[in-house]
């Protein structure tokens, strides 16, 4: 159904298309129920290889990559068919995506410059590196031992 004053205006009854909405909504709620669970898994999967010894970075950002895919597979989801945002016209859609999308492109920018920041000012400054960084277990300082100054009255 159209608004009689503004034709790009859609207004959507569930009234006599109840029961297709709801097994929608059943089979969205049941699909992310699902892709949580996966989630949780691979969560536990990341804690046991942390556990070992054996030196996994690799695979663990690949892990880390997928529950990331799946984040958004389920943000998608909810957004689609909870928000009924999926139901709405392209430029709607894109009203809200695009700002999303220069947001997320805003905190990636953020994150990685601040890390290049944290980089550069380990590189040349070494006092703040040997102040921030953390020491390793084992590390031992070995002084010299330097004879006391001498007072100012001799």
């Amino acid at each position: 159904m159209q608004h009689p004053a503004f034709e790009e205006v859609t207004v959507h009854h569930h009234g006599d298309d109840d029961a297709t909405f709801k097994k929608r909504v059943r089979k969205t709620t049941i699909l992310l129920s699902v892709i949580t669970i996966i989630e949780l898994a691979i969560g536990l999967s990341i804690y046991s290889l942390n556990k070992s010894d054996v030196n996994r970075d690799f695979l663990i950002l690949c892990i880390k990559g997928i529950v990331c895919i799946l984040t958004l597979a389920k943000a998608y989801y909810i957004v689609s068919v909870f928000m009924h945002l999926g139901d709405e016209i392209r430029n709607m859609i894109m009203t809200i995506v695009v700002p999303l999308m220069l947001f997320i492109w805003f905190i990636a920018a953020f994150i990685y410059e601040g890390n290049s920041y944290k980089n550069l000012r380990n590189k040349f400054d070494l006092h703040f590196k040997e102040s921030t960084m953390p020491k390793k277990h084992g590390d031992k300082e070995k002084h010299e031992e330097q004879p006391a100054p001498k007072s100012g009255k001799e």
